[in-house]
């Protein structure tokens, strides 16, 4: 009997060895005549136990992690292919009956560390497509109210009802229309985006088939970042296996609908996150904001109306149309529904991936799933949305992850990206750290963000060097409100969020 054993080829796990302990596996199976089959799956988001390994066995997938090169040859002497060793200290159990996972609803993350993700039989036998085929059996109007009555908001940040997006697409007229998909993924502790594609790249193609059927698009790209050369070798080959099964080209699924998708990759710029210039990157010129209007969903990419959304939310699609939208909205809480991605990163004992319903408290992600710090130390602070999220003190950890709630607290849920930070953390250099981002990442297109990020450096040093700080900690609060109402995207609007949190609520920091 061939024995199963998973080895994740997610870039997280290889960095820290797992391509060597597949091969070490494999060899070693093969010296004592043991019939293995290595499969490279995707990660389960527990990244501290990388290089994780997984037995399959009556009960279940058992877990071995974190796993070095060099255990392998002992943990298979101890029993490892028969899901033994329980007196190992990497032996885990059985990996779904983990806390971890356990707590977790999965939906978007369902096949993501379960499934070898360029194999088109496991997508298929795992749900995959069946949200399509539903798609295909309604009318266009129909899938894009779907999408609206789940209550899907965009997951890159902005929070956007995705519907409302898809209905203005639908209903704008133009004999060529598109869907992109925005991975470039730069916000400070995320990587949601990445483990998806590498771990369950035809999720995304077909949310982006569903999509390009309900608004009547016939090519989509996926606009991917070029610090993500797994992502991008994974999901080039996904397409083309795609293609082969009919699920992209002139024909999709028989159905009529032609639809093909193309991967473009980004050089690196932060402000490429922003829809508008991810368009202007995608027509070749050089990533700088748009004015709007008009909006990208009736003049977006080469000026024809375009779907834009995030790789999460495009992902999120086909369980909604495969379950359908009343299912989906029973998770979550006020107008956050359905469930959101998060990352926990920075000083954090169990850092990882966590999919469970919005309303989860912060400190509940922050202590129950992290553990804490990796330090020891006390929390002093976590940045929530990436490097122009807010920095909030621990007296906020009840906060629920909610949309609105963030925003009641001037915050943001942003990506999902939870960094921790302990007791000592300086966080006047934090906010610092924030203009001169800001500074560096800026387009340059308008004066509020070029300008107003130099300028707010300059404040910082004059305020933490002693030097007029009262009258100094007035001007940079001045100049916060200039960046947030004159700034032309939430590159220079959202800079002060971490600024001012910094000064509210650490303002010892800041000799205030």
């Amino acid at each position: 009997m061939t024995i199963r054993v998973y080895v994740p080829r997610d870039a997280a796990a290889r960095s820290v060895g797992a391509d060597e302990v597949a091969e070490r596996i494999a060899a070693a199976a093969t010296a004592h005549g043991q019939d293995v089959q290595v499969v490279r799956n995707g990660s389960r988001g527990m990244l501290w136990l990388e290089p994780l390994v997984e037995v399959e066995t009556a009960e279940g997938r058992v877990g071995y992690g974190p796993v070095a090169p060099e255990e392998v040859d002992g943990l298979l002497a101890a029993g490892m292919l028969s899901g033994e060793g329980g007196d190992i200290g990497a032996h885990l159990g059985v990996v779904d009956e983990l806390p971890w996972m356990k707590r977790q609803q999965r939906l978007t993350f369902a096949r993501v560390g379960v499934t070898d993700p360029l194999s088109a039989e496991e997508y298929t036998s795992y749900g995959g497509m069946r949200g399509l085929r539903e798609a295909l059996a309604r009318t266009p109007a129909e899938v894009v109210e779907t999408v609206v009555d789940s209550g899907l908001r965009g997951r890159g940040g902005a929070g956007f009802p995705t519907g409302i997006k898809w209905r203005t697409v639908l209903g704008a007229e133009s004999d060529l229309k598109f869907v992109c998909c925005n991975a470039d993924e730069g916000d400070s502790g995320t990587f949601a985006d990445r483990m998806l594609i590498e771990g369950d790249p035809f999720t995304l193609i077909e949310g982006m088939t569903i999509a390009a059927y309900a608004v009547g698009a016939s090519e989509g790209y996926v606009y991917l970042r070029s610090e993500y050369p797994d992502a991008v070798a994974t999901l080039r080959a996904a397409i083309e296996i795609a293609r082969s099964k009919g699920w992209l080209g002139a024909d999709v699924l028989g159905s009529g609908l032609a639809f093909d998708l193309h991967v473009r990759v980004g050089a690196g710029a932060y402000i490429c996150g922003e829809e508008t210039s991810m368009l202007e990157s995608l027509e070749g010129k050089r990533g700088q904001v748009r004015a709007k209007p008009p909006i990208p969903a009736l003049e977006g990419l080469f000026g024809r109306p375009t779907v834009v959304n995030n790789v999460l939310s495009l992902a999120t699609v086909p369980v909604i149309l495969a379950e359908d939208a009343e299912a989906y909205a029973a998770y979550g809480t006020g107008r956050s529904l359905g469930t959101s991605v998060f990352q926990l990163g920075g000083n954090v004992a169990r850092g990882g991936i966590v999919e469970t319903a919005f309303g989860i408290t912060l400190g509940e992600l922050v202590n129950d799933f992290g553990g804490g710090t990796s330090s020891g130390r006390p929390v002093r602070a976590v940045q929530v949305g990436g490097p122009l999220g807010a920095y909030l003190p621990v007296e906020q950890f009840d906060l629920p992850m909610d949309y609105e709630a963030f925003a009641a607290a001037g915050a943001m849920v942003g990506h999902g990206g939870i960094v921790v930070f302990d007791e000592t953390v300086d966080m006047a250099s934090m906010a610092r750290f924030a203009f001169e981002f800001c500074a560096a990442e800026s387009c340059g297109k308008c004066t509020p963000c070029r300008v107003g990020a130099v300028r707010g450096v300059e404040t910082i040093d004059r305020i933490v060097a002693g030097e007029d700080r009262k009258k100094n900690l007035v001007l940079l609060d001045d100049l916060c409100e200039l960046m947030t109402d004159g700034s032309l995207c939430a590159m220079g609007g959202l800079t002060p969020m971490p600024v001012q949190s910094a000064v509210r609520h650490f303002g010892k920091d800041f000799g205030a």
